[in-house]
């Protein structure tokens, strides 16, 4: 008898060039948006605010960038890493039209790369995928890399084939889509005084708060995407796996660096690219997540004197405040609290001119 069910592709199923359309679109709407800020907290006054979205050239209070690419990525999951081992990088990743509660969501994805592991159980499948909106406009577009378990130890092994990927996003590749008077940019209502200029290349800021995650909320988080990794929903397997309990989404993380990264950098509207990225260590409920930010580049943006770019060093810590900026040792290893380390670029008002 046939199964109607899906186990998902494992290794030997993907091909170079594959490419695979995503079930299913999604919706998003005002209660997304809502649950979205119960479960992080983000206060950021573009995604908090209409009014404030409207001064700054908006329709209205858009989407969290992180909750787009979170529902884009969901899509992915059934298809490309339910019978994952471990997601292991991001790079590439270019944000584009703006997302209103109303907008719905798709994913596409190509296979770029593949490489068999030497243990012969696993490969690494390299991946673009594709979010558009109903009018087929780019929202999010990156690469990822993720280990997935071989079914039939037997299948031949591929060519390797490592794609090459950028160190960066390109500051003409940026999605900018505020008309923004700076004059009449509110920083009090923002939640801070510090614009585009004020930030240091090399500068490092503790973002001091921390946030515990609880069982319930990242169950809730991974079901808002539509993520359907078994690593974690199902205790009833993972009490046997590696870590013997369910592991938080990565990007769950991401969000939560975000969030409290507020407290430091409010005034970086959204998202505008991911460059690279890497879930060093698991998290799980129960521990407490710190972040603590790097400015890695300070970029003007061609014809824009309103809007700057900063590029960022997110890093997130379990259990250990980042008063001391806990990263790596001197042969590169990380510190075992930290769990993210996150190179992204955010777009931020720059101060007005003054004119004699």
């Amino acid at each position: 008898m046939n199964s109607k069910t899906r186990p998902g592709n494992y290794f030997e199923d993907f091909q170079l060039g594959q490419e695979i359309v995503h079930a299913t679109p999604r919706t998003l709407t005002e209660g997304d948006a809502a649950l979205y800020m119960a479960l992080f907290g983000s206060r950021f006054a573009v995604t908090s605010s209409t009014r404030f979205a409207a001064a700054l050239g908006l329709e209205r209070a858009p989407i969290d960038s992180l909750l787009a690419f979170h529902i884009v990525f969901g899509k992915t999951v059934p298809d490309i890493s339910l019978n994952a081992v471990a997601n292991l990088g991001y790079a590439h990743g270019r944000f584009g039209q703006p997302v209103y509660p109303g907008d719905t969501l798709a994913t596409t994805s190509t296979v770029i790369g593949l490489k068999q592991n030497k243990d012969g159980k696993t490969g690494v499948v390299y991946v673009r995928s594709r979010g558009v909106n109903q009018r087929r406009e780019m929202v999010v577009d990156y690469v990822r890399w993720v280990m997935v378990r071989k079914n039939d130890l037997n299948a031949p092994t591929p060519e390797a084939v490592v794609p090459a990927l950028p160190a960066g996003v390109a500051v003409d590749e940026f999605v900018v889509p505020y008309n923004l008077r700076a004059e009449r940019y509110d920083t009090v209502l923002a939640g801070s005084p510090h614009l585009w200029e004020d930030y240091s290349v090399g500068e490092r800021i503790d973002h001091v708060e921390g946030m515990t995650i609880e069982e319930a909320e990242h169950m809730l988080a991974t079901r808002l995407y539509q993520n359907t990794a078994r690593v974690h929903f199902n205790q009833h397997v993972e009490k046997n796996g590696r870590f013997g309990r369910r592991i938080i989404y990565g990007g769950h993380i991401i969000s939560l660096a975000r969030a409290l990264s507020f407290n430091g950098l409010a005034n970086a509207l959204n998202v505008a690219a991911i460059n690279g990225g890497r879930h060093t260590h698991p998290t799980f409920a129960g521990d407490t997540v710190y972040a603590w930010s790097e400015v890695l580049g300070r970029m003007e943006l061609p014809g824009r004197a309103d809007i700057g770019a900063l590029r960022l060093r997110t890093v997130a810590t379990r259990d250990r405040a980042c008063h001391d900026f806990p990263y790596q040792d001197a042969e590169g290893k990380y510190d075992p609290s930290v769990v993210l380390d996150f190179d992204y670029t955010v777009l931020m008002p720059r101060r007005a001119e003054k004119t004699e």
